[in-house]
């Protein structure tokens, strides 16, 4: 009716397939009722007027609308169905309390209808609650009618059960308060007691088989026979709600936890037909997905069998796990997936119906569910780590060598030269000279990492986190004998002003942070009293090395040393056999190329 003002005094239905699903009062009035067929609803009312609701995507988005505005005067909103929202409103009303008794004013008119016309004791503080209650909700109403055109009723009580089962107590447009004294009334006023929320059709029908029919009667019904037939929990919880008893918080909804269509028809009953109504239902499911923008992780089917005796209630479903080629699609490829998704759904439903069997079927859903958020570019995520660009900006600095002489630029936050995760930047320096030397003794280039452009990214490899950067370092520095390179380099030997044990120290003459007061000595600690060189293949970035953790280091070294000759093994002196040393670690075994973090990263 917001789309056409000029059906909104005639009597109107919602039509889908064969079945006048919903109306409006006008047709209610002359005899039209939810779910009654075309035909006889057309029967009792030859003027209705009836519309298209096959698509509920119109609806759907005015639903999360009315929550989203809700949402604006109190968090506290939970969804029930399209047309249903619970709102805990005691903060607004505690506070509109303290400020009528600041004010000395006692009087507080109630908005709308008291049920069964109880009188309201405003020396009652839970009245005088209930009453405020019944403000706040007609200043909803307002505001949804105002901004959205929607029109509403309203229940206001002292918990879910009650209030959903007041609010219908005056319709349409109006609004009821429940007060305490008329629970009972209102519970022993129901004529079945599967209008009690939360009582559902199967757990009726098991009632209904022990002789209880009526809220009174299930009231009544021994407490110990109950449990002996559903069970402890159920039997406590449904004899509570038969009290009006709900402790139930309302529970804010945020987005949907899975995304579902159905189709229901007179029959279905060929493979042909099944696959058919399944093509049909994907494109509309797949479009919500995308603009939701996350991505399902597990896809469900479920199917109504005709049944003379449980018309609507005879489901059967099966699920099963989304391949991840797949998942990565959704939002992208779309249409390219609903083939692929076609044959997952139907070897669920043959898990369900034997086709060599004749079957049918008056019902089809299709769900995707288990919404997970897509990989994000934030720092944590592979997604960060796989992306060319550049470090983002913060308070550390990043070090280069120009010309074999450290310098150090502001602005990089991420480098591991100079910062940890706390934001420290302290470093150590070492002279010109001092660097060069032990550059000279190592053997090392003074810029290992000349990378191409097919090679690995350097901003990107700047980036890693820490345990992945100490892990290639590892693995390269256990393929070096040690003896070899302390002979070398002698660094703690030959210079005195050196660093004492236990200071971070780059194996390469690099100033490095004092992270290890957070994480432990750095790799770069624990190989410089033996091993103060490495040498790395020519297409390596030690910065970028340096960021990775310790165990992706040492995967990447064992690979590298198992490329070199044995005798690049030592620097600066002859090869010779390593000694052996009691209780020296074996150097880690080599990975396998199918395991291997190279894999992902371009060669050369």
């Amino acid at each position: 009716m917001i789309r056409n003002p000029e059906l909104r005094d005639q009597p109107l239905g919602v039509q889908q397939k064969y079945l006048v699903v919903t109306c409006n009062y006008e047709a209610r009035k002359l005899g039209v009722q939810k779910l009654m067929s075309v035909k006889d609803a057309k029967e009792k009312c030859p003027q209705l007027v009836l519309v298209n609701g096959e698509d509920l995507t119109p609806y759907r988005e005015m639903s999360y609308k009315v929550t989203e505005l809700l949402g604006e005067f109190c968090p506290l909103v939970e969804r029930l169905g399209f047309d249903e929202n619970f709102v805990d409103i005691t903060e607004i009303v505690e506070k509109r309390l303290n400020q009528l008794q600041r004010s000395g004013c006692c009087r507080a008119s109630v908005s709308g209808h008291v049920y069964d016309s109880q009188a309201v004791n405003l020396h009652d503080a839970t009245h005088v609650r209930l009453v405020l209650g019944s403000q706040i909700a007609e200043e909803f109403r307002e505001a949804i009618y105002e901004r959205l055109g929607l029109t509403g009723c309203a229940g206001v009580a002292s918990n879910k059960l009650l209030a959903k089962l007041v609010s219908g107590t005056f319709k349409p447009n109006q609004q009821t308060v429940l007060l305490p004294e008329s629970c009972q009334d209102l519970l022993r006023s129901l004529d079945c007691i599967q209008k009690v929320p939360g009582i559902g059709y199967k757990t009726t029908k098991r009632l209904e088989a022990l002789g209880v029919r009526t809220v009174c009667d299930l009231q009544a019904f021994p407490p110990a026979a109950l449990e002996k037939e559903l069970g402890v929990s159920v039997a406590q919880r449904i004899q509570k709600l038969s009290y009006g008893e709900d402790d139930s918080p309302v529970a804010p909804s945020g987005p949907p936890q899975s995304f579902s269509d159905e189709d229901s028809f007179k029959k279905c009953s060929s493979e042909a037909e099944v696959k058919e109504k399944i093509e049909e239902l994907l494109p509309n499911l797949l479009d919500r997905i995308s603009k939701d923008g996350r991505q399902p992780h597990t896809i469900r089917l479920t199917i109504r069998q005709f049944s003379a005796t449980e018309k609507w209630f005879n489901r059967e479903s099966r699920q099963g796990p989304i391949p991840p080629h797949l998942v990565q699609k959704f939002g992208k490829e779309s249409s390219n997936i609903i083939a692929p998704l076609v044959d997952i759904l139907m070897k669920l439903f043959r898990k369900m119906i034997d086709v060599d069997l004749p079957f049918h079927l008056t019902l089809l859903n299709v769900c995707f569910a288990n919404l997970k958020d897509l990989p994000s570019s934030k720092k944590g995520s592979i997604g960060f780590y796989l992306k060319h660009g550049s470090a983002p900006s913060g308070s550390g600095k990043r070090l280069r060598e120009v010309g074999g002489t450290s310098q150090v630029d502001e602005g990089c936050a991420s480098c591991i030269q100079t910062c940890n995760r706390t934001g420290t930047t302290k470093t150590r320096k070492l002279s010109e000279e001092k660097q060069s030397n032990i550059k000279e003794a190592a053997g090392i280039r003074d810029s290992p990492f000349h990378l191409s452009a097919g090679g690995i990214d350097q901003e990107v490899f700047r980036q890693l986190p820490e345990d992945i950067q100490r892990e290639i370092l590892s693995e390269k520095t256990e393929a070096i004998p040690t003896e070899n390179v302390s002979d070398s380099l002698n660094v703690r030997g030959t210079d005195p002003s050196a660093p004492e044990a236990g200071t971070s120290q780059a194996v390469l003459g690099v100033p490095v942070s004092d992270k290890e007061k957070l994480f432990g000595p750095t790799l770069e600690a624990k190989t410089c009293s033996g091993q103060a060189g490495v040498g790395f293949p020519p297409d390596i970035d030690t910065k970028t090395f340096y960021e990775l953790p310790a165990d992706v280091q040492k995967e990447l070294l064992a690979e590298w040393r198992s490329r070199e000759p044995a005798s690049q093994s030592s620097v600066g002196k002859p090869a010779e056999k390593p000694k052996a040393s009691k209780g020296r670690r074996s150097a880690a075994p080599r990975f396998s190329p199918s395991n291997s973090l190279l894999r992902y990263f371009k060669p050369q």
